[in-house]
């Protein structure tokens, strides 16, 4: 009989363990108590510490239940099983005392302690303008949301919460966050987290939380009619720099950041080696966007004239009177959008020249690998995602382009013999 009860015991002690839910992450007791299976929640999230507590408790409760002396509604006074336990059992010996855990010490640092950490070891991978970015988002939004809760315990409701809010504030142009701007704002959240997880041996709340869909964005480059107006209408002392951007499809920084250093009149190459972000001289966006740009004729004649206003006056190609480098936004406002007003033309930030660049190209038939790398991708994917739709508007897409390569490599030297062919 002892054996049997042993035995018995054994497969009790062997169902028992503590377990994590799926759906929220936190931990619950699986046991069983006079044949009956119990599961019983906790508001403790799944980490290594949290388990181990957990364990001390059950093994408690197993122990109790294997000498007689375990009471349901002591340990878990507000669960159902409690009251079916304990449902015709004498009042006296009913034990109405609730178990209270111990309260838990710290098993995570705080999220604005290990945020600097994470930020002190990630800085020196960074650009400037990114270390600032982070900066920024980390005092302004990320700290004073979860700057005093621990790591290990921030709930995947909360971070959900998080977004949802970010997706409801306006920014300062009364408009709504977009889901971009909102991905962006959550990267950094996402980081932390998920280091903090990987180094604290806990569930990461981002587990199953994919970035919100961004829809797809259009661009809006000019026609090759509408390039021209342009540049034979913009202010003489800008031609030079619109028409590198026209026709190198360089990005606002690099060009902006252009050094004469930079440029071979020789290979008839402008390398892009630096960028300028925020006024100061950076390394490219990423290692792809380093790269060697052919020079056409246009941009070549145009560096030759730019060369001779610049060239001995600062090491910039385009800058100010004073040698330092053009302030985008300057331009923007004081030249580039008093011009398209001038012309009739919508309003279009100035990168659409780079789009521009990317889309004259494959209307003029150069290899997709080719424009890749002047742009600097790359694969050519994002070239056919983004520009390849506009080809139709520019090119025949009839088949008479294949048509009038056939017609000069073949012409009529085959003899089909049609007429002989017998048929049926």
């Amino acid at each position: 009989m002892s054996r049997l009860l042993f035995q018995w015991q054994m497969e009790v002690s062997a169902m028992a363990s503590i377990r994590g839910r799926k759906d929220n992450g936190m931990l619950f007791f699986d046991f069983r108590y006079q044949g009956v299976r119990c599961r019983e929640q906790t508001a403790l999230p799944d980490t290594v510490a949290n388990r181990k507590r957990l364990q001390k408790l059950l093994e408690r409760i197993q122990e109790e239940i294997s000498v007689g002396t375990f009471s349901y509604e002591r340990y878990f006074p507000n669960s159902k099983l409690a009251q079916r336990f304990t449902r015709g059992a004498p009042p006296e010996s009913r034990v109405q005392e609730e178990v209270v855990l111990p309260p838990t010490e710290p098993t995570t640092p705080l999220f604005k302690d290990f945020a600097e950490v994470w930020f002190s070891e990630k800085e020196v991978e960074w650009r400037n303008s990114h270390k600032a970015a982070i900066r920024r988002e980390l005092n302004t939004t990320l700290m004073p949301e979860f700057g005093d809760k621990e790591v290990g315990q921030i709930s995947k409701a909360e971070v959900l919460a998080y977004r949802a809010k970010l997706g409801k504030v306006t920014a300062r142009n009364q408009r709504q966050r977009s889901t971009a701007r909102i991905n962006k704002m959550m990267n950094p959240l996402r980081q932390i987290l998920n280091e903090a997880a990987d180094r604290f041996d806990f569930r990461t709340p981002f587990d199953n939380i994919k970035q919100l869909k961004v829809k797809r964005t259009d661009v809006h480059p000019f026609t090759l009619e509408e390039v021209k107006l342009i540049l034979e209408t913009v202010r003489i002392d800008f031609r030079g720099y619109f028409t590198t951007r026209f026709f190198t499809g360089m990005r606002t920084g690099e060009i902006d950041g252009l050094k004469w250093k930079y440029v071979d009149f020789e290979k008839r190459l402008i390398m892009v080696r630096e960028t300028i972000v925020n006024g100061e001289d950076e390394y490219t966006k990423t290692d792809g966007s380093q790269r060697d740009i052919q020079m056409n004729q246009l941009v070549f004649d145009a560096l030759k004239e730019q060369h001779k206003a610049t060239g001995e006056l600062s090491e910039y190609v385009f800058c100010n009177r004073q040698g330092t480098p053009l302030a985008h936004k300057n331009v923007t406002r004081r030249v580039w959008y008093p011009l398209l007003r001038h012309l009739g033309l919508a309003e279009r930030r100035p990168y659409q020249c780079r789009h521009t660049a990317a889309t004259l190209w494959l209307a003029s038939g150069e290899a997709p690998e080719w424009i890749a790398r002047q742009l600097g991708h790359t694969t050519t994917e994002m070239l056919f995602r983004v520009y390849s739709r506009y080809v139709p508007n520019l090119t025949r897409r009839d088949g008479s382009a294949f048509e009038r390569l056939l017609a000069q490599c073949i012409g009529g030297s085959l003899q089909f013999g049609v007429a002989e062919v017998a048929h049926g």
